[in-house]
């Protein structure tokens, strides 16, 4: 062994990846973008109009299911999960999310799956005016096996100071507004994971459909961010949770103070068939469905009864759907599904 290659890292390979990703990256920059890309470090200037400006951070990975998607090389989502799991959750506290870095670890460095990946993550965060700041390919040879890989991303977000969404305001009577889930978004993948290497090929069709299995696993969250800011252009939330690890019980329980008890109507909304098949092919007990996955509802706004109608609104004309799912009520602090 004589060199950095022999050891399994390919820094020519490097090169090349910063070459072909540049521009699709700087196309997510808006005037505010400060340095260049390909250097050790870029910012970004404040957005204008804030008089007492806090920043928040969130950092989040997309999980085991970067294992599905290795296994069959469908990974134009990934990137749409990456951004979606940290994004969201700055929403989720009223901030607006305005910059995000990535992390990609590989066993060994393949340029067309890195560029795959990149490309998603900056699809998914020009439309929500999420400048890509920079990134870090690192690969992990001798630790990973070769095709295998991880990605996570850490975005930044604004909020003026006092208008952050703490849920102090969550009380009785408010209503549970669920903001619907089409799919698994990025959670409950290891138990994804058991149920199909037992009962779901991969390449065969999903249970009751023509799509293939891994597509139907593989399917991209959506992202929150911009349907919540309008929304709170519009009202303001008691109370935001972004229903990832820990589901609707988990998520919802961070956000209610003590004396107070969400009461979530379980026949609001349809489940989405996905998750009913891993429920009977895996004889998944319903409660534990509901700690590991979303189950249909992927965020939720608490809000006063007057503005239901309001919020509801403001889904529909970021084209999203949403349905009012239940109610805080007085007594001991829990959720709990009738």
């Amino acid at each position: 062994m004589t060199n950095y290659e022999d050891a399994g890292v390919n820094l020519d390979a490097a090169d090349e990846l910063i070459e072909r990703i540049g521009w699709r990256v700087m196309a997510t920059w808006t005037d505010d973008a400060v340095g260049g890309f390909g250097g050790f470090a870029a910012g970004i200037q404040l957005p204008v109009g804030y008089r007492n400006p806090v920043l928040m951070m969130s950092t989040d990975g997309v999980g085991t299911k970067a294992e599905i998607a290795r296994q069959t090389g469908l990974l134009e989502g990934l990137g749409y999960d990456a951004v979606a799991m940290v994004a969201d959750d700055l929403v989720a506290a009223g901030a607006t999310p305005i910059a995000l870095t990535n992390y990609i670890a590989m066993g060994s460095l393949d340029v067309d799956r890195a560029e795959t990946l990149v490309e998603s993550i900056c699809d998914a965060c020009a439309p929500a005016d999420i400048a890509v700041l920079g990134g870090e390919t690192a690969e992990h040879p001798g630790v990973m096996a070769p095709d295998q890989f991880d990605l996570s991303a850490t975005a930044l977000g604004i909020v003026e100071f006092g208008e952050e969404v703490d849920s102090a305001n969550v009380k009785a009577g408010d209503v549970i507004v669920g903001i619907k889930s089409p799919n698994l978004r990025s959670n409950g993948f290891s138990l994804v994971r058991a149920i199909a290497a037992k009962h779901l090929p991969l390449d065969a069709d999903f249970p009751d459909t023509a799509t293939p299995t891994a597509q139907v696993l593989l399917q991209p969250s959506i992202v929150y961010a911009p349907a919540v800011l309008n929304l709170l252009a519009r009202v303001r939330p008691h109370g935001l949770a972004h229903i990832t690890g820990g589901g609707l019980p988990g998520n919802v329980l961070r956000i209610l103070p003590e004396g107070t008890r969400a009461v979530i109507d379980r026949p609001a909304w349809e489940v989405p068939h996905v998750f009913n098949v891993l429920q009977r092919l895996g004889s998944v007990p319903l409660g534990e469905m509901f700690r590991a996955f979303n189950m249909g509802i992927g965020f939720v706004a608490v809000v006063d009864v007057n503005d239901v109608d309001a919020t509801l609104k403001a889904m529909e004309t970021s084209d999203l759907d949403a349905v009012a799912i239940g109610e805080i009520t007085a007594g001991a602090r829990g959720v709990e599904f009738v």
